[in-house]
């Protein structure tokens, strides 16, 4: 008797503490009533306004979908059998409306049961392509707008794994067309191959390669041999009838690209030798301009393999950079040129250097531009206007350049020089339209353009409508949002030189749709869409943007909402939901953008769902890590976050609405560092939910979220902000949860698991929950599903009924 009792024990004992085999759970009703409210679809405007294609799709995935096979390599993750990346996100129907008002409509020749990806409008705006995948492949299909007809183009036979596997030529003609080509090869089983040899990566002595600690990497010869296999295509030809011809032979292409006139195709296609250390888009490549026939004209950039770039977020590769069409012109070529060797330690009075050539592409490059930062892009007007910007990291600064690209001799003028984390003072973004190459350009009028603003202030978000003069840089306001009780958005200009502009409005139980808005008629308001909110529960919640301050004095804000059965006078649990953001002053990090009419959505992340199980929720709490001058925000890391924390629930407390000792901290990805290390460093926690996060940034040597110094600059401040390494100071009950295929960089599986390991053998009271199949985002119903469960029951047990000394959780206490 003594024996067996014995061993009951001891069996028992290893049951509470080892694994808890479950299948999937399903969360509190309340919850999964939330969670399953049906989606409205999304929508797809032709630029007219006139019509519109409306997306719809279901809530989530199925753990089944998630179990197709896959392959993942050089970055990419591949569904083999069909020929598209494993993750892709389908619609299940599509539907079209023709005009400004009714219901959308069925569309005639849909394929049933499909799984709809890739939607892209014709540039005449008369058609829409889509992908459809079945069991064998991928095909390639496109609905006529006016008939609401559709039909089938090709086979399944597309190769969609490097992305959307088709461009319309600009006559709206035809398509260039990825398909399998005939020559592929029988894949190598990678649980089936027997090595050749070991795999030797090699390292050349004064040759530094730096790089994030990215995933699916290339690992062997045999991944090398199954990347090419997959990646390689024929390009063909397809008119609006399903006649193919040969376009271009077999090789991996990256990307194509149409001149805005039609007569010429930039190709940029992928070369050995492959990396084990970076990603596909690094790779060597080969850019050539082909003519629309598939003519050879020219090569006009080789590029090596990217392994080695200078330390800093603004480094960048040598050589030509960035090449495109400049939009205003028929074919001419743009490119940037790094004037500092791609190395941001250098000290120069020019960063980089832009540069054009026309057509046919044998004249000397001409220089346009010169940019004291890091350039970042142009919009094109014509001949004699364009606008330019360029960006530097570390002073988070962005100026905007008004320049004549025909005159490179004639100084540029900067039109703003801003800290573009300073969202309060941002002047908008340049209105577009449609020049005869179909191509976006600025909307100039006499010499005057527009910008469309967010509208965000210390009162809270009033998008506006300016007009500049570009000669005398002085703006006129014409539209100044006035909604107090919604949240408008200024989507895009249907007719700005008309007062034609798209806009969304939303409240707190309004869900997002959109209008047409006359700034110079003043007449009412055109609705585009009237979707209804599907989350009636949440409808009546108290939401606020609360305001309080740091013991330091910055200011700070966050979301906050009351229980659903609130009732005045009563103390409640709450859940604190965070993600730390990096500044280089305070001025900015005291700005907020939060908004308490925003539409409530309860996303599949959102801390929101508990307000119907009876806790106080503040969602999207500031925390701000402010490094100013010479000091880096990472310096200060871990003050700065307890103080962040603290200042939360002071405020909240003193508001009389919690129970400050029974208040939960979580958050996702570096709100899961956040929160390791709020339960590692102080005590203002009941527990903690820390979802696919990493926490050991020795595993991340080279630079970590806004941090670019490596490992050995600033160990220090690795090891202090590792709650690994400081595993042993965590005795707050932490819920750990990862996706044990997350892509992201940093944040392995094996992050949790050696986390989860620590902390064990410390005797800290953690669970470990890893969902089969799923990435840095979760996205299958079962996986997400059990998710909130684990989640509602770790708060019940640690947070809502907290015991003084609560024991380590267990299967029995659990179930329970």
């Amino acid at each position: 008797m003594r024996a067996l009792l014995l061993s009951l024990f001891l069996m028992l004992s290893i049951f509470s503490y080892g694994q808890v085999n479950l299948s999937y759970q399903k969360p509190d009703q309340s919850i999964l009533n939330l969670a399953e409210a049906p989606l409205a679809p999304r929508i797809s405007m032709d630029r007219q306004g006139e019509n519109i294609i409306f997306l719809y799709r279901s809530n989530y995935k199925s753990i089944d979908e998630l179990s197709e096979t896959e392959l993942r390599l050089g970055g990419l993750r591949i569904n083999q059998v069909t020929n598209i990346g494993s993750r892709t996100t389908y619609y299940t129907d599509f539907k079209i409306r023709n005009g400004r008002e009714g219901d959308p409509q069925n569309i005639a020749g849909m394929p049933e049961n499909g799984r709809f990806a890739y939607l892209s409008w014709s540039p005449n705006q008369q058609y829409a392509a889509f992908t459809n995948t079945t069991s064998k492949g991928v095909e390639l299909w496109y609905i006529d707008v006016k008939t609401g007809q559709a039909k089938k183009l090709t086979n399944d036979n597309l190769n969609a794994n490097m992305g959307r596997p088709y461009t319309w030529s600009k006559d709206s003609k035809y398509l260039l067309v990825q398909t399998l080509p005939a020559s592929k090869k029988q894949l190598i089983d990678p649980k089936e191959a027997v090595p050749a040899g070991p795999t030797i990566s090699v390292s050349e002595a004064g040759v530094k390669a730096q790089n994030r600690t990215y995933q699916d990497l290339l690992a062997n010869p045999n991944d090398e041999y199954n990347f090419e296999q997959l990646a390689l295509s024929d390009i063909q030809k397809v008119d609006l009838n399903g006649i193919a011809s040969n376009w271009k032979s077999t090789d991996i292409y990256q990307n194509l690209n149409f001149s805005p006139d039609g007569k010429y195709v930039m190709i940029t296609t992928i070369n050995k030798p492959f990396s084990y250390l970076v990603p596909y888009t690094r790779f060597p490549s080969t850019t050539t301009i082909y003519d629309a026939n598939g003519t050879l004209i020219k090569k006009v950039l080789e590029v090596p393999l990217i392994e080695d770039l200078p330390q800093g977020f603004m480094a960048e590769r040598t050589g030509m950079r960035g090449l495109n069409w400049r939009n205003d012109h028929p074919a001419t070529l743009v490119w940037t040129e790094a004037l500092d060797g791609g190395d941001p330690a250098q000290d120069v009075p020019f960063r980089d250097e832009v540069f054009q050539q026309k057509a046919p592409f044998t004249a000397k490059k001409q220089s346009i531009l010169k940019t004291k930062d890091r350039f970042a892009g142009i919009r094109w007007g014509n001949e004699n206007t364009a606008i330019a910007f360029d960006r530097w990291w570390n002073s988070r600064n962005t100026r905007t350049y008004l320049f004549d690209p025909s005159n490179a001799s004639k100084a540029p003028k900067v039109l703003s020089d801003r800290n573009y984390q300073d969202v309060y003072s941002d002047p908008g973004s340049f209105v577009s339209t449609l020049n005869d190459f179909d191509e976006s350009v600025l909307d100039l009028n006499d010499g005057k353009v527009y910008l469309i603003g967010d509208g965000y202030s210390a009162e809270g978000k009033f998008p506006f409508i300016d007009e500049m003069n570009l000669k005398s840089q002085k703006t006129v306001r014409l539209y100044h949002s006035k909604e107090t009780d919604r949240v408008e958005n200024i989507t895009s200009a249907l007719n700005a030189k008309a007062g034609e502009f798209i806009v969304q409005l939303e409240s707190k139980n309004e869900y997002p749709n959109y209008y047409i808005r006359n700034i110079k008629k003043r007449i009412a308001l055109q609705p585009l869409t009237q979707f209804e909110n599907p989350f009636k529960s949440l409808q009546d919640v108290h939401k606020e943007v609360i305001s309080y301050k740091r013991d330091d004095g910055l200011p700070l804000t966050g979301i906050l909402y009351l229980p659903t059965d609130y009732k005045k006078g009563e103390k409640y649990p709450m859940i604190m939901w965070a993600y730390p953001r990096e500044y280089k002053d305070k001025n900015s990090a005291a700005q907020s953008t939060s908004n308490s009419n925003e539409f409530t959505y309860p996303s599949y992340g959102s801390p929101v769902y508990w307000v119907t199980r009876g806790y106080v929720v503040l969602d999207a709490a500031a925390f701000p890590i402010v490094g100013e001058g010479d000091d880096q925000p990472n310096d200060s890391f871990i003050k700065q976050l307890v103080g962040n924390a603290k200042a939360a629930i002071d405020a909240v407390d003193a508001m009389g609405y919690i129970d400050s000792d029974r208040v939960a901290v979580g958050g996702h990805s570096y709100g899961a560092f956040m929160t390791a290390n709020l339960l590692s460093h102080s005590n203002l926690f009941a527990a903690g939910i820390a979802r696919s996060g990493a926490y050991n940034r020795t595993l991340t040597p080279f630079g970590f979220q806004s941090e670019e110094r490596n490992y050995w600059e600033a160990p220090e401040v690795y090891n202090t902000m590792s709650p690994f390494q400081n595993a042993h100071t965590m005795k707050t009950p932490l819920l750990l949860i990862h996706g044990e295929a997350d892509n992201n960089s940093g944040t392995y599986p094996m992050q949790s698991e050696r986390y989860f390991n620590a902390l064990k053998g410390l005797g800290a009271p953690v669970r470990l929950v890893m969902l089969p199949k799923e990435s840095h985002g979760y996205a299958a119903k079962e996986s997400i599903m059990h998710m909130l469960w684990e989640q509602d029951q770790w708060l019940e047990t640690y947070v809502k009924n907290k015991k003084k000394d609560a024991p380590i959780q267990t299967k029995e206490t659990l179930k329970k």
